[in-house]
């Protein structure tokens, strides 16, 4: 049974056959610029493509940067107000023609690096946390999801947190990994005063430059760790999801 995930991110939409078995792809995964603007229609138009460049599937499973319940979309801060109250799963079902599973994100992410990375086998409160245009999250407590959190939303001087420390915000003002890593040393330890997790993965293609910004990390408690499956943990999770035929909320 061939099994999809498909990740929608802010800039580029990502998708491959999984094996999720093992948690790894089965052929090279595509890439396709995300739509400017990211209209429903053209972002899912774009979710057919990487579906049908694959030959189809069995099922797929697709993870969208906000918040899901049962399917239906409630935010989407860095695709635009279009998207809200959209029914996700019907409107990617219908441009790929199989069955959708619809999955924030950051928890497909965690759920993927929780069975096959860095929190396997781990218990008490596990974070994982996304960086690339947000900041995403996935909060776990003894191997279980507390689905939607959302944390990149917390307000930090006066803004949203993912502002002030996503991989965006370094590239936008052009820090060097130092000058970010304090950035997101100060999340890091507003979180951990909130949640007190013993663990945090890093994840995000940043997560491939660990060792260039994780040792400038300091006064935080919790261990910090880089994302075992870095970028494909979205595609991967959110194909395990859809082998389940889960419509997590």
């Amino acid at each position: 049974m061939k099994l999809l995930g498909v990740d929608i991110g802010g800039s580029g939409i990502k998708g491959a056959p999984v094996d999720v078995d093992v948690g790894r792809f089965t052929e090279d995964r595509l890439r396709v610029a995300t739509p400017d603007p990211a209209e429903p229609e053209a972002v899912a138009e774009v979710v057919g493509e990487i579906v049908a460049h694959f030959g189809g599937g069995a099922a797929v499973g697709v993870t969208f940067p906000g918040v899901i319940t049962d399917g239906v979309i409630g935010s989407a801060a860095n695709l635009g107000e279009a998207w809200l109250g959209v029914d996700g799963r019907a409107l990617f079902g219908a441009a790929t023609g199989v069955p959708v599973t619809l999955v924030n994100d950051a928890d497909a992410a965690g759920i993927a690096e929780m069975t096959y990375g860095a929190g396997r086998g781990r218990r008490g409160t596990v974070l994982v946390l996304t960086f690339g245009t947000g900041i995403g999250s996935a909060l776990f407590a003894d191997g279980d999801l507390v689905p939607n959190t959302e944390l990149g939303h917390l307000e930090l001087h006066g803004k949203d947190a993912e502002k002030h420390a996503s991989s965006h915000a370094r590239e936008t003002h052009d820090w060097g990994w130092h000058t970010w890593a304090q950035h997101v040393g100060e999340y890091l330890r507003m979180v951990e005063h909130l949640l007190a997790p013993k663990l945090i993965i890093i994840g995000g293609g940043v997560s491939r430059k660990a060792d260039r910004f994780l040792p400038y990390i300091d006064d935080v408690r919790a261990e910090v760790v880089p994302a075992e499956l870095h970028n494909s943990a979205g595609i991967v999770g959110a194909a395990m999801l859809a082998a389940k035929g889960d419509v997590r909320p």
